[in-house]
């Protein structure tokens, strides 16, 4: 395990790369991105000190999901490398159980936004069948869901 500190708009992980590490937020702040430096680039959420990021890639062995941003100079890191993740939360279970619990609250979200997003789609499709109107809130939740896609399409045109 290290210290790695960045200072505001220095890049820590980049969307797509391979992940051999997670870290730990002890200093500052950072920005989770999706599609940074792009015009369709999406601020997903903010991290502040005791947050952790990383983990998934060291779970899954997949590319890193998001890319992530100091927001703050002096951000300070604590780095835990693939060959120190076990040993890590071996010796540090109450750790384990943080992280456990952000990742039970990042799913809650996604599954919460993904039940949103099904019943907006199964709604929109029985106004359809019927030949109904859809109602302004239907339509509100239509732009909702469509959003991030709308502006993508938006910045390319």
């Amino acid at each position: 395990m290290s210290m790695r500190s960045f200072n505001k708009g220095e890049v820590i992980c980049l969307e797509g790369d391979p992940g051999d590490c997670m870290f730990i937020i002890e200093g500052g702040k950072a920005g989770v991105f999706e599609d940074y430096g792009k015009p369709s680039e999406k601020k997903v959420t903010d991290l502040e000190v005791g947050a952790m990021f990383g983990e998934m890639s060291l779970l899954d062995h997949e590319p890193r999901s998001a890319t992530v941003v100091a927001t703050e100079d002096d951000t300070a890191l604590q780095v835990i490398s693939e060959e120190n993740f076990r040993d890590f939360f071996e010796k540090s279970p109450q750790t384990a159980m943080k992280l456990a619990e952000q990742m039970s609250h990042r799913l809650r979200i996604v599954t919460k936004e993904y039940y949103e997003a099904c019943r907006t789609v199964y709604d929109a499709v029985e106004v359809e069948k019927r030949g109904g109107k859809k109602s302004e809130r239907l339509m509100e939740r239509i732009k909702k869901l469509c959003s991030v896609h709308l502006n993508s399409r938006k910045a390319e045109a």
